[in-house]
């Protein structure tokens, strides 16, 4: 049987988007898709979308969950991920979870190692907010002789600093925008010339409530400027990471980039120990009211 294309999924009334939360995730390559999706399963998202090309392969514990739909879909062309994630948001019911990543890209969220994500957006919902920040924290292999794409789950290292934010302006006043900032840091940091300027940022609005007329834009910002606030005005919210390897294993995959890059590992380098408490200890997300 073959796997439906967007266009089919969305004719066929999209019946996983009913199932709250929903995540979306984006297979650009073969690298790490099975993990990827385990991981999100096991957050607890009651459906998870895997849309991804017809000739990759999943086990089948994966591919037979009866919480995922696969679909067909190609990452490649541009704008095509930004535009599939529109058409959901027009599909779902008004007040859906949703969350979006790609490939080797894994959520993590304060106590989420005892805590589904369901929960954790039940509590950020009762405090009047439609989306939630996070930060894609980048993670490498300590190896690249032994993992020449920079990918490995058991060799993982992260940034333990580096990281900071700029006041974000508003294009037509030039004033800074309330509660909002570009947020900087990681390999893109280290490595900026080799990243284009649009995609050196590390906020990404990844959790959000879908509503009509609400449109994500390629800056991974939303057309609504209050989704793309950190916080609410009167104290501080929940926020999340993405913790993800797709920035290094394109530093290494490009060939303008991968001979300048000996090894991500620098003094501020530490092992990621794949657990909230070490992102929390970083300050890398916030658990506001949440405890």
């Amino acid at each position: 049987m073959s796997n439906p294309t967007l266009d089919q999924f969305l004719k066929q009334g999209a019946p996983a988007l009913k199932k709250a939360p929903v995540a979306m995730i984006f297979i650009e390559d073969d690298t790490e898709t099975a993990s990827t999706l385990r991981h999100h399963l096991e957050c607890g998202f009651k459906s998870v979308l895997a849309l991804m090309p017809d000739a990759f392969a999943l086990p089948r514990d994966v591919a037979e969950n009866d919480r995922l739909t696969r679909i067909s879909f190609d990452c490649g062309p541009r704008g095509a991920v930004f535009a599939a994630i529109n058409r959901m948001i027009t599909a779902a019911p008004t007040g859906t979870w949703m969350y979006y990543c790609y490939n080797a890209e894994y959520l993590f969220y304060p106590f989420c190692e005892t805590r589904t994500v369901g929960e954790m957006l039940a509590f950020h919902a009762e405090e009047r907010r439609d989306a939630m920040l996070t930060y894609v924290i980048d993670l490498y292999a300590d190896d690249l002789t032994a993992f020449p794409d920079a990918v490995s789950l058991d060799r993982a290292h992260l940034d333990r600093s580096g990281y900071y934010a700029q006041s974000r302006p508003d294009p037509e006043t030039g004033h800074p925008r309330e509660r909002q900032l570009d947020f900087f840091g990681g390999v893109r940091w280290r490595y900026e010339e080799h990243i284009p300027k649009p995609a050196r940022k590390i906020d990404r609005i990844a959790l959000f409530r879908a509503k009509p007329g609400l449109e994500l834009q390629p800056d991974h910002t939303f057309n609504d400027q209050e989704y793309n606030t950190y916080s609410c005005p009167w104290h501080h919210n929940l926020t999340a990471a993405i913790c993800s390897f797709r920035t290094a294993k394109a530093l290494k995959r490009n060939p303008g980039s991968t001979f300048d890059v000996q090894t991500f590992v620098w003094h501020n380098s530490a092992p990621f120990e794949w657990h909230s408490r070490q992102l929390l200890d970083l300050g890398l997300m916030e658990p506001g009211q949440w405890f």
